[in-house]
């Protein structure tokens, strides 16, 4: 990676000093939004569902214009606020931004039977073909935010060496890697506060989908969960072709993939991570395509900062910038030089 190492030493906010309070500010705080203008596109995918993507463009924009796709985390949408944000800066700089809904999500409700889930890598290759369909001459850079990185890792591996759409390189911030090490930190006193943050959306999403869609929901109402693992058991598991939900975390996690990516990739994360732990990205093996980049603190999507020459407190979306400017000095680097850790 040819960052300036000052920029990426990520100085947290004296008064967020932990995790957890990075996590829930992060998404909390006040964001004052602009007014919605983005065109909607709905992509027919192979098994007849559709999902919806949002161009936010520049004035005065090209057909060779660049273009970042970004792709939201679990129980997100295109309104979320780390997507509104950063669409809104990468356009103030002259990109094309899709800020993409995975399936049943934001505009994407009533229009998917089958649920969104970390394996769901081939949506995200039907978005990149869609947009390079729209604007051959354009080069797409990736931006993905926890699950949605998870899923664009799975897609990378897949892919090999194979060309997806015009996707260039691409940067998955905060991914869950290892599926199953998530499911056992949400029974953990911390996880378990984020276990039934996720259950509560997910279930929402749930009844919307079957209310929508009656054919696909059980015959006798369920109760509603408490855990993930047994939305994972009961919903996510048979709908994508899992025997279970132990068998859907091994198969959708792409830590034990990531020797097989070709595509340049950066995945970047904090240490104090309260809903994906940190652990499991680092003992993978990987290949000389992925760069891991992690930060003592920062949370997960949070990165309140202390001052530190930025226009504001939002580190994370002044270093997706840098990434977006910067281009790598060596693709070919050893794999052993990759996992750069910053202490402040």
């Amino acid at each position: 990676m040819d960052y300036h190492r000052e920029q990426w030493t990520f100085p947290a906010h004296p008064l967020v000093f932990n995790g957890h309070l990075q996590s829930v500010l992060g998404i909390h705080w006040p964001y004052q939004y602009r007014p919605y203008q983005a065109q909607q596109h709905k992509i027919q995918l192979d098994d007849g569902d559709c999902l919806v993507i949002h161009e936010d463009q520049p004035d005065q924009a090209t057909d060779t214009q660049p273009i970042v796709l970004l792709n939201h985390g679990l129980g997100g949408c295109h309104l979320s606020t780390y997507m509104c944000r950063v669409a809104e800066r990468l356009v103030e700089r002259g990109y094309r931004v899709f800020r993409m809904d995975m399936r049943g999500c934001g505009a994407g409700e009533g229009l998917a039977k089958l649920p969104t889930h970390c394996g769901r890598s081939a949506d995200i290759a039907s978005v990149l073909h869609y947009i390079a369909e729209l604007y051959p001459e354009a080069a797409t850079d990736l931006v993905a935010f926890s699950m949605g990185g998870t899923q664009t890792l799975n897609m990378l591996a897949e892919a090999g060496e194979m060309r997806v759409g015009n996707l260039e390189r691409s940067l998955v911030i905060c991914p869950p890697i290892d599926l199953a090490a998530v499911e056992r930190h949400f029974h953990t006193l911390l996880g378990t506060r984020y276990d039934k943050f996720f259950v509560k959306i997910l279930w929402k999403q749930t009844l919307a989908r079957w209310k929508c869609f009656p054919e696909v929901a059980p015959d006798e109402m369920p109760r509603r969960p408490r855990r993930i693992r047994e939305i994972d058991e009961l919903i996510i598991a048979p709908s994508g072709g899992f025997r279970s939900a132990d068998h859907y975390y091994e198969q959708a996690s792409p830590g034990p993939k990531l020797e097989a990516i070709r595509h340049p990739v950066t995945i970047f994360s904090s240490e104090d991570d309260p809903v994906v732990p940190v652990d499991s990205l680092l003992k993978y093996p990987h290949s000389s395509s992925v760069d891991i980049f992690t930060t003592p603190h920062g949370g997960h999507l949070g990165f309140l900062a202390a001052r530190n020459g930025d226009e504001n407190f939002r580190w994370l979306d002044w270093r997706i910038i840098d990434w977006l400017q910067d281009q790598p000095q060596n693709e070919n680097a050893d794999s052993s030089k990759a996992i750069i850790t910053n202490s402040v």
